[in-house]
């Protein structure tokens, strides 16, 4: 694709209609620093933007997935709000954290569906960050935690808000009150992760392999799927039902639709249009 985004702390690559996003701080573990807040919401607005990306796979560079929001950047913030108004100030620091909550927010959404490989350490910002993906998966020595109430913070950007929808509600009161440690193995069993892969190659190739499977779906029917799959966790079942009647009102005599027919009939796999 020639209108890959130019970013400084992401490498974006994309072919068969997978987009590739990869955290690439791998000096600092890939730590969430200014710049790759903002050049998240700049990578998935793209995806989201591109008709050729299908989904998208989000990874880390280097050794770790990544080891959560810079602490130079947490050190700087009394700086950055500062203002002769405590009040003023205190108004420039939710505005912050909405700001960062949106970055992320990004990925949720992403009308494409969003599949995190995550090896290494995944801690505090990056579990907020995987908890808006579709899809986790992870290498068994994989480490997550919650890890915000070890500096005496309250997480902001999203676990507590989205963990309790992935994971049972008893399991993320353990992980935010205590901030230990869940490993890969442990993480498939509580549901946080789909499936812990023996190593990073294998989480690669599986992931991708899942990705390629996505991939060579209608479009616009994982679009929908992925729409209503979201409003659904947010709204009751009887919303659910009116919102997807209206939804296929307009979109279920698609082309899509055509292909999908014609390719069943004739035996062979469908090819649809971006």
């Amino acid at each position: 694709m020639d209108d890959l985004p130019q970013l400084t702390t992401l490498a974006v690559t994309a072919a068969d209609g997978i987009a590739d996003i990869r955290l690439n701080r791998p000096e600092r573990a890939n730590a969430l620093n200014e710049s790759m807040w903002q050049e998240l919401r700049t990578a998935f607005r793209w995806a989201d933007a591109t008709d050729a990306v299908r989904v998208v796979v989000l990874s880390g560079a280097g050794r770790h997935f990544c080891a959560g929001i810079d602490l130079s950047m947490l050190a700087g913030l009394a700086e950055t709000v500062a203002h002769t108004d405590p009040a003023r100030g205190r108004e420039a620091l939710r505005h912050l954290i909405l700001d960062l909550q949106d970055c992320l927010s990004s990925i949720e959404r992403c009308r494409k569906p969003v599949l995190a490989a995550i090896h290494g350490a995944c801690v505090g910002g990056a579990v907020d960050m995987i908890a808006c993906c579709d899809m986790r998966y992870a290498v068994v020595e994989a480490q997550f935690s919650v890890r915000e109430i070890d500096i005496g913070m309250t997480a902001d950007v999203g676990s507590l808000q989205r963990l309790p929808r992935i994971v049972p509600d008893g399991i993320v009161r353990e992980l935010a009150y205590t901030g230990r440690t869940v490993d890969g193995t442990e993480a498939q069993a509580i549901g946080l992760v789909n499936r812990a892969f023996d190593s990073p190659e294998a989480l690669m190739a599986g992931v991708r392999e899942i990705a390629s499977v996505i991939a060579g779906k209608s479009p616009l029917a994982i679009r929908g799927t992925k729409e209503m799959l979201n409003y659904g966790r947010d709204h009751s079942v009887a919303d659910g039902l009116n919102y997807v009647a209206t939804w296929n009102a307009a979109m279920l005599m698609s082309a899509d639709l055509d292909e999908a027919v014609t390719a069943t009939r004739e035996k062979r796999k469908p090819k649809f249009v971006d």
